[in-house]
Protein backbone atom coordinates (compact mmCIF):
# COMPACT_ATOMS: atom_id res chain seq x y z
CA UNK A 1 0.00 0.00 0.00
CA UNK A 2 2.99 2.73 0.95
CA UNK A 3 4.26 2.00 -2.51
CA UNK A 4 1.08 2.34 -4.37
CA UNK A 5 0.84 5.80 -2.72
CA UNK A 6 4.50 6.75 -2.84
CA UNK A 7 4.19 6.31 -6.91
CA UNK A 8 1.27 8.10 -7.03
CA UNK A 9 2.92 11.54 -5.35
CA UNK A 10 5.64 10.50 -7.51
CA UNK A 11 3.29 10.49 -10.62
CA UNK A 12 1.36 13.58 -8.90
CA UNK A 13 4.84 15.45 -8.97
CA UNK A 14 6.03 14.44 -12.56
CA UNK A 15 2.66 15.71 -13.97
CA UNK A 16 3.33 18.93 -11.46
CA UNK A 17 6.03 19.66 -13.08
CA UNK A 18 5.09 19.33 -16.15
CA UNK A 19 2.01 21.73 -15.89
CA UNK A 20 4.26 24.18 -14.72
CA UNK A 21 6.25 23.91 -17.94
CA UNK A 22 3.14 23.91 -19.95
CA UNK A 23 3.41 20.59 -21.25
CA UNK A 24 -0.44 20.13 -21.67
CA UNK A 25 -1.16 23.13 -24.06
CA UNK A 26 2.05 22.23 -26.08
CA UNK A 27 0.95 18.77 -25.89
CA UNK A 28 -2.50 19.83 -27.34
CA UNK A 29 -0.98 21.94 -29.76
CA UNK A 30 1.27 19.07 -31.19
CA UNK A 31 -1.24 16.50 -31.16
CA UNK A 32 -3.37 19.06 -33.77
CA UNK A 33 -0.51 19.26 -35.81
CA UNK A 34 -0.22 15.60 -36.12
CA UNK A 35 -3.80 15.00 -36.78
CA UNK A 36 -4.06 17.63 -39.30
CA UNK A 37 -0.59 16.00 -40.88
CA UNK A 38 -2.55 12.46 -41.05
CA UNK A 39 -6.08 13.65 -41.69
CA UNK A 40 -5.55 17.13 -43.68
CA UNK A 41 -7.01 20.33 -42.30
CA UNK A 42 -10.94 20.48 -41.82
CA UNK A 43 -12.69 23.66 -42.16
CA UNK A 44 -10.72 25.97 -40.05
CA UNK A 45 -11.42 29.99 -39.65
CA UNK A 46 -9.82 32.82 -41.25
CA UNK A 47 -6.33 33.33 -39.98
CA UNK A 48 -6.14 36.20 -37.96
CA UNK A 49 -3.98 39.65 -37.94
CA UNK A 50 -2.10 37.34 -34.81
CA UNK A 51 -1.33 34.66 -36.94
CA UNK A 52 -0.39 36.13 -39.87
CA UNK A 53 2.20 38.20 -38.10
CA UNK A 54 3.71 34.78 -36.87
CA UNK A 55 3.57 33.53 -40.56
CA UNK A 56 5.53 36.91 -41.20
CA UNK A 57 8.36 36.50 -38.50
CA UNK A 58 9.13 33.04 -39.54
CA UNK A 59 8.89 33.34 -43.47
CA UNK A 60 12.57 33.19 -43.90
CA UNK A 61 13.67 30.46 -40.96
CA UNK A 62 10.60 28.58 -40.28
CA UNK A 63 11.61 27.67 -36.67
CA UNK A 64 9.16 28.40 -33.82
CA UNK A 65 9.00 27.60 -30.40
CA UNK A 66 6.41 27.75 -27.24
CA UNK A 67 7.51 28.86 -24.15
CA UNK A 68 6.95 30.06 -20.46
CA UNK A 69 8.81 30.89 -17.75
CA UNK A 70 7.25 30.56 -14.24
CA UNK A 71 9.93 33.05 -12.93
CA UNK A 72 8.66 36.38 -13.80
CA UNK A 73 7.07 38.47 -11.50
CA UNK A 74 4.22 40.36 -13.68
CA UNK A 75 1.73 37.50 -14.64
CA UNK A 76 0.99 38.07 -18.14
CA UNK A 77 5.22 37.54 -18.98
CA UNK A 78 4.42 33.98 -16.92
CA UNK A 79 2.34 32.90 -19.93
CA UNK A 80 3.10 30.51 -22.78
CA UNK A 81 4.33 32.64 -25.60
CA UNK A 82 5.07 32.31 -29.26
CA UNK A 83 9.01 32.79 -30.21
CA UNK A 84 9.75 32.68 -33.93
CA UNK A 85 13.87 32.43 -34.77
CA UNK A 86 14.71 35.01 -37.53
CA UNK A 87 18.14 33.75 -38.01
CA UNK A 88 20.51 32.07 -35.85
CA UNK A 89 21.25 34.86 -33.70
CA UNK A 90 17.85 35.92 -33.91
CA UNK A 91 14.44 35.71 -32.14
CA UNK A 92 11.23 37.33 -31.22
CA UNK A 93 8.84 36.74 -29.05
CA UNK A 94 5.24 37.90 -29.40
CA UNK A 95 4.15 39.79 -26.08
CA UNK A 96 2.37 42.68 -25.38
CA UNK A 97 3.38 43.66 -21.76
CA UNK A 98 0.52 43.69 -19.41
CA UNK A 99 -1.59 42.49 -21.55
CA UNK A 100 -3.05 39.27 -20.90
CA UNK A 101 -5.80 38.96 -23.91
CA UNK A 102 -3.19 39.96 -26.55
CA UNK A 103 -0.51 37.86 -25.56
CA UNK A 104 -3.43 34.85 -25.76
CA UNK A 105 -4.60 36.14 -29.23
CA UNK A 106 -1.19 35.11 -30.35
CA UNK A 107 -0.93 31.80 -28.92
CA UNK A 108 -4.39 30.99 -30.54
CA UNK A 109 -2.95 32.33 -33.44
CA UNK A 110 -0.49 29.60 -33.37
CA UNK A 111 -3.05 27.40 -33.08
CA UNK A 112 -4.74 28.71 -36.20
CA UNK A 113 -1.72 27.93 -37.83
CA UNK A 114 -1.60 24.38 -36.68
CA UNK A 115 -4.95 23.55 -37.84
CA UNK A 116 -4.24 24.79 -41.21
CA UNK A 117 -1.28 22.57 -41.18
CA UNK A 118 1.36 25.42 -41.50
CA UNK A 119 2.95 24.12 -38.48
CA UNK A 120 4.66 21.11 -38.23
CA UNK A 121 5.59 19.84 -34.30
CA UNK A 122 9.43 18.10 -33.71
CA UNK A 123 10.71 18.30 -30.29
CA UNK A 124 9.14 19.27 -26.92
CA UNK A 125 8.38 22.91 -27.64
CA UNK A 126 9.91 23.05 -31.06
CA UNK A 127 7.96 23.30 -34.15
CA UNK A 128 8.81 24.77 -37.87
CA UNK A 129 6.33 25.86 -40.70
CA UNK A 130 5.54 23.25 -43.04
CA UNK A 131 6.01 23.71 -46.86
CA UNK A 132 2.41 24.73 -47.09
CA UNK A 133 3.03 27.56 -44.24
CA UNK A 134 5.99 28.39 -45.81
CA UNK A 135 4.13 28.91 -48.93
CA UNK A 136 1.74 30.88 -47.33
CA UNK A 137 4.09 33.03 -45.08
CA UNK A 138 4.89 34.82 -48.71
CA UNK A 139 1.63 35.95 -49.20
CA UNK A 140 1.36 37.58 -45.83
CA UNK A 141 0.96 41.39 -47.18
CA UNK A 142 2.76 44.09 -44.98
CA UNK A 143 -0.07 46.33 -44.81
CA UNK A 144 -2.58 43.41 -43.16
CA UNK A 145 -0.29 42.92 -39.93
CA UNK A 146 1.73 46.10 -39.89
CA UNK A 147 0.21 46.81 -36.47
CA UNK A 148 1.02 43.85 -34.38
CA UNK A 149 4.82 44.42 -35.62
CA UNK A 150 4.88 46.59 -32.75
CA UNK A 151 4.49 43.31 -30.35
CA UNK A 152 7.65 41.36 -31.47
CA UNK A 153 9.85 41.54 -28.66
CA UNK A 154 13.96 40.81 -29.31
CA UNK A 155 15.13 38.09 -27.00
CA UNK A 156 18.49 36.92 -28.35
CA UNK A 157 19.61 33.86 -29.73
CA UNK A 158 18.25 30.35 -28.24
Amino acid sequence: MRERIAESIEQLATSWVDMGQGAPTIIALAQLCGRVLVQGPAFVEELSPEAKVILFAAARRGMLEIRGTNAAYESAARLLTVHVERDADSRVQFRAPGNIEQNVRFLDGFRQLCAHGYVLHHLYHEFTLTPAGFERAKTVQLDEIEPFLEFQQECGPG
